[in-house]
């Protein structure tokens, strides 16, 4: 019996170069895309926010397929920035859930070719509610965008698809309008970093908005010495702690920091630099935070002075500004 044995190609570095070189042109178009849309944008931009903010409901949000997709996202960007905002779908709106829409909320109806089906449906029944609409349409002269108080007019010369049909810049250009009007609300409504935070109670992000330096700081085996200790003894502290520093004090106030840079300057002064004491060759004046800064501000203090551990003070009205603990950095996205 004949043995097959496997045959394993080569690279085609050919059509590996093919491949990169039609995501590059794909990447350049939609940003070109995207570069023409904003270019084009006019009053009917502001028209659109000026009527989100002076309403006294919702956004809601309609559309089919992947303008539905791109829809779910923009009614979840609006929620979580201060705009109360969901979204129906028409095929469900049109069995029942038009119910939940009330008189004073805004629809934001989107469709591409400013005529679809299962959205046009829904028009009479909006206009009989009095709802005021907007549209984000693909054409001028449409059906959708004709029957709304407010229409954007994205129009896309052509998608990236080879076959010029699945719906690829179009939705990116969507979905950056819809980006473009949330951002424009916050402005507008003032929206805060502690607004955020109220929406964003979970993962590291609602952590670093929400809590204080004293939630997550380091509380224990706080690496200490005194000023007289040796830069021996202070390394066995830096080891033991495994935090790359040391907290020169007295009595618990900070003096200053040795850390492992001070220590490979140090050691080239000398041989017989272990014997000294710390204090000659500890940074002072180190940067601390206080216990009660929130999260958010003490990584925006070290990644402006370019460290990765704070020492952390209390700073409690009454109390003696002492050490008690060690804020390491951590990375704030959810």
């Amino acid at each position: 019996m004949t043995e097959v044995i496997p045959v394993v190609g080569k690279k085609n570095e050919s059509s590996e170069a093919d491949t990169i070189q039609i995501a590059r042109e794909s990447i350049l178009a939609q940003s070109a895309a995207l570069a023409s849309i904003a270019k084009g944008l006019g009053p009917e931009f502001d028209a659109a926010v000026q009527l989100i903010v002076q309403s006294a409901g919702r956004v809601v949000v309609i559309g089919m397929g992947k303008s539905g997709i791109v829809g779910q996202k923009i009614a979840a960007t609006l929620a979580s920035t201060g705009t109360p905002s969901f979204y129906v779908h028409p095929a469900d709106a049109i069995h029942g859930d038009l119910g939940m829409i009330t008189p004073v909320d805004v629809v934001l109806l989107i469709s591409n070719s400013g005529g679809t089906e299962e959205v046009v449906k829904l028009l009479p029944s909006i206009k009989y509610f009095g709802n005021q609409i907007i549209s984000f349409v693909g054409r001028p002269n449409s059906s959708i965008g004709d029957s709304a108080d407010v229409t954007l007019v994205l129009p896309v010369e052509r998608e990236v698809c080879p076959h010029n049909l699945a719906p690829t810049t179009s939705t990116l250009v969507t979905m950056a309008v819809g980006d473009a009007l949330a951002v424009a609300l916050m402005k507008a409504k003032n929206f805060a970093p502690a607004d955020f935070a109220h929406f964003h109670p979970g993962g590291m992000l609602g952590k670093s908005l929400h809590s204080k330096v004293r939630d997550v700081m380091r509380q224990h085996d706080v690496p200490l010495c005194a000023p007289h200790d040796s830069i021996s003894s202070a390394v066995m502290a830096m080891t033991s702690s495994r935090l790359g520093l040391v907290v020169v004090h007295t009595d618990h106030k900070v003096l200053g920091i040795f850390t492992d840079g001070d220590l490979r300057r140090a050691l080239l002064s000398g041989a017989t630099v272990m014997e000294q004491p710390v204090s000659e060759y500890m940074t002072l004046g180190p940067i601390c935070v206080s216990a009660d800064a929130l999260i958010k501000d003490a990584e925006n203090l070290m990644r402006e002075n370019k460290v990765r551990a704070l020492v952390v003070i209390s700073a409690r009205e009454g109390e003696k500004e002492t050490i008690c603990g060690i804020l390491e950095i951590f990375s704030s996205g959810e």
